[in-house]
């Protein structure tokens, strides 16, 4: 069975208040969603393509699907959760996670 989902590019301030209320750093953010991270000019960390997503004057965007994994790995996604198969078992009580 197959569904359609509307997953639209958030704006970076809609990205941003995500990463926010996860409270995450851009940087752990980043890195949650497998985006490259460098050394930053005072030390530390940085994302420069996370910022770059979060930026009001820069055209890039997150993709859609993208953003709906964030939301799901952060526990934000407004319909649907994650939940694991092993979970899943143990709730149906069978066992055994579904394939």
């Amino acid at each position: 069975m197959t569904q359609t989902f509307l997953m639209p590019d958030p704006t970076g301030e809609e990205l941003k208040a995500a990463r926010t209320r996860a409270g995450l750093s851009q940087v752990e953010a980043a890195l949650l969603m497998g985006y490259p991270v460098q050394p930053g000019s005072r030390g530390g960390q940085q994302s420069r393509t996370w910022q770059a997503l979060e930026s009001a004057s820069d055209p890039r965007n997150m993709p859609g699907p993208i953003f709906a994994m964030f939301l799901l790995l952060t526990n934000q996604h407004p319909v649907f959760t994650l939940v694991s198969k092993a979970a899943m078992a143990a709730e149906d009580g069978t066992g055994t996670p579904p394939v």
